[in-house]
């Protein structure tokens, strides 16, 4: 008995090695990855790259962050945002200054801030539901903001900065609507706008 209870060990373990990828195999895979990507092809982008994500640990570590990137952006691609904001939010942590991925977590973020901002104008001004709602859009547009202060810092765009200053209206903070200008000279020293690997 007890050798065959080594046997299947043996054999499940050699099923386990032929399985796992190699660091070589999984670059290999990125390099296709990015290859779908130039050439346009979401359908195959998406299928490379959910097939890296369980191994991505392997890729090395600027190639990783670039990955996480281009998976984001086919996730964003493919009207998926509740997958692509995890893989910009490792980006934006990793490349702090990458203005790219932040710019993409603004947007992102606006849209929940959009449909509580619809229904905040059904609402009755003044009343708890209202006041509820208020609350939780001033939330939703305070985790964008800073995102899209980034962005705008590190590349100037009439539409972001009107959209800036409109949400900063729409939560009547005035004192930041002021200081704005500073803000985007200070976050604009230091700007990112290509991964390097």
């Amino acid at each position: 008995m007890p050798k065959k209870t080594f046997l299947l060990l043996f054999i499940l373990c050699l099923t386990h090695l032929a399985k796992s990828q190699t660091a070589d195999a999984v670059y290999d895979q990125y390099l296709n990855f990015n290859n779908a990507r130039f050439y346009g092809d979401l359908p195959k982008s998406l299928k490379l790259g959910e097939a890296i994500l369980p191994n991505a640990a392997k890729l090395p570590a600027k190639s990783r962050i670039s990955f996480y990137n281009g998976i984001a952006k086919v996730y964003e691609d493919s009207h998926q945002p509740d997958k692509a904001i995890p893989y910009y939010e490792l980006v934006a942590a990793a490349e702090p200054n990458f203005y790219v991925a932040h710019r993409a977590l603004g947007y992102l973020y606006l849209i929940p801030a959009k449909q509580l901002n619809d229904k905040l104008q059904a609402a009755t001004p003044g009343t708890a539901d209202w006041q509820q709602l208020f609350e939780q859009y001033k939330k939703a547009v305070l985790k964008a903001l800073p995102h899209l202060e980034k962005a705008q810092a590190c590349d100037p765009s009439d539409e972001t900065l009107a959209l800036i200053k409109l949400l900063y209206r729409n939560i009547k903070d005035t004192t930041a609507l002021q200081s704005l200008n500073a803000r985007l000279a200070v976050l604009a020293k230091n700007c990112v706008d290509v991964l390097s690997e």
